[in-house]
């Protein structure tokens, strides 16, 4: 046990001190954003909202985190990553707190869309950053340690959410989420200015290339909102097919979706460490995650029996585990040939994308076909961008760019 913990550890080593940090701030702001688990819930039972009024306050959303990241990516390129961080993460916190005074529909969707605007500006420059403060070599576990943070963030944060309404009430929420967002930007510059921070693989690039007029990304960023929409379904309609098909708990959907946290938290380094070291490319590692994932649909009309969705949830997370470390490693090589900013800010819209219409497409064919048909149709789109991820690879082979 002691010679197996220490490997795991192992496989940490070598990350640099402004990766960690660039996790731990991560680590505080996803905690922070305990607001949106509950979203839906305060709109409907706090404020008297209808379910298609929060239905398009959702869809507002997701255009946020579109506009956010797209505007994110123009100004890391033009003001660099470390302003872009810092305002983001210091004006969210602020917008977190006025967001509890909002009451009417229209306020509370253009108080949204302002939110998620600002707050989603941070996530290309923090894949600069990431890339900025990584050793090249390290760039894929760098990646994975983040997503290690995120992973973490999202499993506290909802916890804490909960417990801070019912001693604290929504109010309370809004506060606790915009004093985290402000606490990450302090953080991030006491130890992240860039006088302190070690420079570890800046290019400066003369005649940058257009993301929009690189083929091989453009055909990446249709698989990723292919991938992105398939493996939403697992936080939208799975739920509701474990209920209603298989009739599970509360607590027995919690413990499978918690699994899939659990097993990243312990086996997602190890595996990415040991994959670095392959000889497969990342196109190709991007194909075989995104395959796994289809597959964990597919096996779900084979029988009815309960188990087959622990075996489901095993092929989605490993699938997930291969598929977004290295397409967004894939996405970090691709901007070294252009504008950083704008390539992290694309590869973050592919995700924002499938977000604004994965949760809804999904519940819709499940309420007009049903749980079977609408798990063909998403191994359909997994078996689409499989045969997209595979063009990417053989383009790859033969431009050699």
């Amino acid at each position: 046990m002691n010679t197996l913990f220490k490997k795991y550890i192992n496989t940490f080593k070598g990350l640099s001190t402004e990766v960690w940090w660039l996790a731990l701030i991560t680590l505080i702001n996803r905690a922070g954003t305990m607001v949106i688990p509950f979203l839906s819930l305060y709109l409907s039972k706090s404020l008297n909202f209808s379910l298609s009024d929060v239905g398009w306050i959702m869809t507002a959303f997701g255009l946020g985190s579109v506009v956010g990241s797209w505007l994110g990516g123009k100004l890391t390129d033009t003001i660099g990553f470390y302003k872009v961080m810092i305002f983001s993460l210091f004006t969210t916190g602020l917008f977190f707190i006025v967001l509890q005074f909002l009451n009417s529909f229209l306020s509370f969707w253009i108080g949204i869309f302002v939110v998620m605007l600002v707050a989603d500006m941070f996530r290309p420059a923090m894949f600069v950053a990431l890339s900025t403060y990584s050793k090249p070599e390290n760039k894929t576990r760098s990646v994975t340690l983040i997503r290690l943070a995120i992973n973490l963030g999202f499993s506290a944060g909802p916890a804490i959410g909960g417990i801070i309404i019912t001693t604290l009430s929504y109010g309370g929420l809004f506060w606790v989420d915009g004093i985290t967002c402000m606490i990450a930007a302090l953080v991030l510059i006491k130890v992240l200015h860039p006088k302190k921070a070690k420079t570890l693989d800046h290019l400066k690039i003369e005649s940058p290339q257009s993301a929009y007029r690189d083929k091989a990304f453009l055909i990446f960023l249709v698989a990723m909102i292919l991938f992105g929409i398939v493996f939403l379904q697992y936080f939208s309609t799975m739920p509701l097919y474990y209920k209603d098909a298989h009739f599970l708990s509360e607590l027995e959907i919690g413990i499978l979706l918690g699994m899939n946290g659990f097993l990243i938290f312990v086996f997602e380094m190890p595996l990415i460490k040991w994959l670095e070291n392959s000889t497969f490319s990342k196109s190709g590692l991007m194909l075989t995650g995104a395959l796994l994932t289809g597959l964990s649909f597919l096996i779900l009309n084979v029988t009815s029996w309960s188990g087959v969705l622990i075996l489901g949830m095993l092929l989605m997370t490993f699938g997930e585990m291969i598929a977004f470390p290295f397409s967004n490693a894939f996405a970090m090589d691709r901007a070294k040939k252009g504008n950083q900013g704008e390539y992290m800010a694309l590869y973050s819209i592919s995700f924002s994308i499938a977000h604004i219409f994965g949760h809804n497409v999904g519940l819709q064919l499940v309420d007009k076909v049903g749980f079977d048909k609408t798990w063909y149709l998403t191994t359909l789109l997994a078996g689409l961008c499989v045969f997209l991820l595979f063009i990417l690879k053989q383009y790859l082979k033969t431009n050699r760019v």
